[in-house]
């Protein structure tokens, strides 16, 4: 788990680190020891910690002209023990929605299970972004994760399906991939 790390080829653009409008500015990203874990397992330390113990994150890209984030996730969301979905709204979307992100692209190809609790936090983010024409896009997440979602009534809140599940988003750039993305859901609503 140690080997997987975050997408870094949009460093050049943005760095949450260096972006004072970011929940993880000043967070030191030249790391070269190990010390997170999931579970038993060390992984790689470019992935940030936001209060869950098996789920972390990268802001990749954040653009507060166009008002979305690109976030890359990595390892188990876990609603039920963990209650994951309440540090991410809380330490990470409250923060960026205060600053004018209203766009989110979730990047799941690395979360590797899913276990839901209930849909409160999840029903108040899709509150708190609907005046501002938000949303939230689960992009390339494995299908036993999106059957798990599904299951718990999650997916009203957040924008899956097969036009999200297989992106080859590292082609792009990241406003290709944010335009993409809301082409997307544009038409899936229509």
């Amino acid at each position: 788990m140690h080997q997987i790390e975050p997408y870094y080829n949009w460093k050049e653009k943005y760095n949450a680190s260096d972006d004072d409008r970011s929940p993880f500015y000043g967070v030191d990203g030249l790391e070269t020891h190990l010390h997170n874990k999931i579970y038993n397992y060390l992984i790689h330390p470019d992935w940030d910690f936001f209060g869950s113990n098996t789920l972390y994150l990268k802001v990749l890209y954040a653009d507060y002209d166009e008002q979305f984030a690109i976030i890359e996730l990595m390892g188990e969301w876990n609603d039920c023990i963990d209650n994951d979905i309440m540090y991410l709204k809380r330490e990470v979307i409250d923060r960026m929605t205060k600053e004018g992100i209203f766009r989110f692209i979730l990047i799941g190809e690395n979360v590797l299970n899913f276990h839901g609790s209930d849909d409160c936090y999840y029903e108040e983010w899709s509150e708190d972004i609907q005046d501002e024409g938000g949303w939230v896009a689960a992009v390339n997440f494995r299908d036993h994760i999106k059957d798990e979602i599904r299951s718990m009534g999650i997916h009203y809140f957040l924008n899956m399906g097969e036009n999200l599940s297989n992106l080859s988003w590292r082609k792009l750039k990241p406003r290709m991939l944010y335009e993409l993305v809301d082409n997307l859901i544009l038409k899936a609503l229509a």
